[in-house]
C-alpha cells in the first residue's frame, strides 16, 4: 500500500504538466485577444500602448517561447500574473480557495448523508410508498438545474419568507473572524466569536443544500442499487435466519458492501465541486475559486483560467487516490499491483 500511494504521488508532477500544457495551448489558441482584458478599447488603437502590454506581459514573444517561461515558472510554484487583479494568481486561489472548500464539505456532508439514507430506505422499502417518495426527491434534486433550484430557494426563503439570509458569507454587520483556515465557520469556533459562526452557518446552510442536492440524488440511486443487490445475498439471508435484526442486517451486513461502489461517487463528486460549483457560487455570491474562474473567463484571464485548470485537476488526482485507498480499507480483499 504505501509504495503504491508512493507511486501514485510520484506520478502527480507529470500528469498535472501534461494538464497544464493541454490548457496552455486551447486557451492560446483561441481567436479571441486577451489584450482586451488589460487595456482599453481606446487604447487598443494606440500601437505603442499595445506594444508595451504586449512586451510586459510577454504577449510579444512566440508560443513555444511562451510555454517554456510559464513551465519554468510553474515549476518554481509561480503560476503568472493575472491580467484581470494584477496579483499572483496563486494568492488569488489561496485566498479563494477556503471559501469554496467550506461549501463543498458541506455540501458533501449534506449530500452523502441523506444520500445514503434515502438510498437505504428506498431499498428497504423496494415497491412502497417511502420508495417512490425517496426515489422521486433524489431524482428532482439530480435533475434540476442548479441556477434553477438555487434562483427559486434564494427568492423563496429569502426574499419571500425570510427565513435564510442573502447572498454573501456574513452579515453586514458581522466581521470575518481571524484568519486560520479561511473557512468562517471554523475561524468562528475557534476565536470563540459565536455571533459571527451564527452568521457564517446561517448564510452556508443554503447554498449548501443547493449544491448537496445535485449529489445526493446521485449517491442515493446508486445505494439503493448497491443495497437491493446486497439484500438479495446469501449471507443477508443467514444473518436473518440467526435472528439478526433488520437494523442490524441493513446497517451492519448490506450498508458496508453497498458502500464499496458509492466511495467512488462520493470522491469524485467532491472534486468536481472544487471547480464545478460556478453557478451555485454565482447565486449566492460566494466569493470562492467558481466565481474567480467565471471573472477569469469573461475578461479572457489566461494566467488565471490555467490555474484553475490546475487546482481542479489536482482535486481529481487526491480524489481518485483517496477513493483507491478506502477501497482498500471497505474491502481488504482488494489487492493493488
Amino acid at each position: 500500500m504505501q509504495r503504491y500511494i508512493l507511486y501514485r504521488i510520484a506520478a502527480f508532477p507529470f500528469l498535472l504538466l501534461g494538464v497544464a500544457t493541454i490548457s496552455f495551448l486551447i486557451t492560446h489558441l483561441t481567436q479571441a485577444d486577451p489584450l482586451s482584458s488589460i487595456i482599453s478599447e481606446r487604447q487598443m488603437n494606440n500601437p505603442e500602448v499595445v506594444a508595451a502590454a504586449k512586451a510586459r506581459w510577454g504577449l510579444d514573444r512566440s508560443l513555444p517561447e511562451q510555454y517554456v517561461a510559464y513551465v519554468r515558472n510553474l515549476v518554481t510554484g509561480d503560476m503568472g500574473t493575472s491580467f484581470r487583479t494584477k496579483r499572483p494568481v496563486l494568492t488569488d486561489i489561496a485566498e479563494r480557495l477556503p471559501a469554496t472548500l467550506e461549501l463543498v464539505f458541506s455540501a458533501m456532508i449534506f449530500g452523502s448523508l441523506s444520500g445514503i439514507l434515502l438510498g437505504v430506505i428506498a431499498a428497504r422499502y423496494q415497491g412502497r410508498p417511502l420508495d417512490y417518495a425517496a426515489r422521486f426527491f433524489a431524482v428532482l434534486g439530480a435533475a434540476v438545474p442548479v441556477f434553477w433550484s438555487g434562483l427559486l430557494l434564494l427568492y423563496l426563503f429569502s426574499v419571500k419568507l425570510g427565513w435564510i439570509p442573502g447572498p454573501g458569507r456574513l452579515d453586514a454587520r458581522s466581521s470575518p473572524p481571524d484568519f486560520v483556515t479561511g473557512m468562517y465557520t471554523i475561524d468562528a469556533l475557534i476565536a470563540g466569536d459565536f455571533r459571527a459562526f451564527g452568521s457564517a452557518l446561517h448564510h452556508l446552510l443554503l447554498p449548501a443544500f443547493v449544491l448537496g442536492w445535485s449529489v445526493m440524488g446521485i449517491i442515493s440511486r446508486l445505494v439503493r442499487a448497491s443495497m437491493l443487490d446486497a439484500l438479495g445475498q446469501d449471507y443477508i439471508r443467514a444473518a436473518r435466519a440467526k435472528g439478526a435484526g433488520e437494523v442490524r442486517v441493513l446497517m451492519r451486513h448490506a450498508l458496508p458492501n453497498a458502500m464499496i461502489p458509492t466511495l467512488t461517487i462520493i470522491g469524485y463528486s467532491f472534486a468536481y465541486l472544487i471547480t464545478g460549483a460556478v453557478l451555485t457560487e454565482t447565486i449566492f455570491a460566494w466569493p470562492g475559486i467558481g466565481s474567480y474562474a467565471v471573472d477569469s473567463a469573461r475578461t479572457l484571464d489566461y494566467p488565471a483560467i490555467i490555474g484553475i485548470t490546475l487546482v481542479g485537476a489536482s482535486a481529481f488526482l487526491l480524489a481518485s487516490l483517496a477513493t483507491d485507498v478506502a477501497y482498500a480499507f471497505a474491502n481488504p480483499r482488494i489487492e493493488f499491483s
